[in-house]
């Protein structure tokens, strides 16, 4: 009973202090001209760097087909639509019997 007590007291204590910190964090002010990451997400700074292109080159497009024989299905036309953003499809993934595109091997 005393250690239940112990345990809920300490998981008290450790959210009254994630909502202290987070307070504060959102309460900070900062000074004109100083941009800390995170206080503001949904704005970007305005010096910012803007990427207007994306270019995809044939060693792009030959490494985002690894694995895929041809003809391309239609489904892999997003690849023409496919920006400078993190996508999953063109990285390698697990390894092993579910590498099935086969990133993962070893040239003999």
């Amino acid at each position: 009973m005393i250690q239940q007590v112990r345990t809920v007291g300490m998981i008290g204590a450790v959210i009254a202090g994630q909502l202290l910190f987070v307070h504060g964090a959102i309460g900070m002010e900062t000074k004109e001209g100083v941009y800390i990451a995170g206080l503001k997400p949904d704005q970007r700074p305005e010096d910012a760097p803007l990427i207007t292109e994306a270019s995809k080159d044939h060693a792009w497009y030959a490494k985002a087909l690894t694995g895929i024989s041809q003809p391309f299905p239609n489904s892999l036309r997003f690849l023409d639509d496919q920006g400078n953003w993190y996508t999953p499809f063109n990285r390698p993934g697990m390894t092993g019997r579910y590498d099935i595109r086969g990133w993962h091997q070893q040239t003999k």
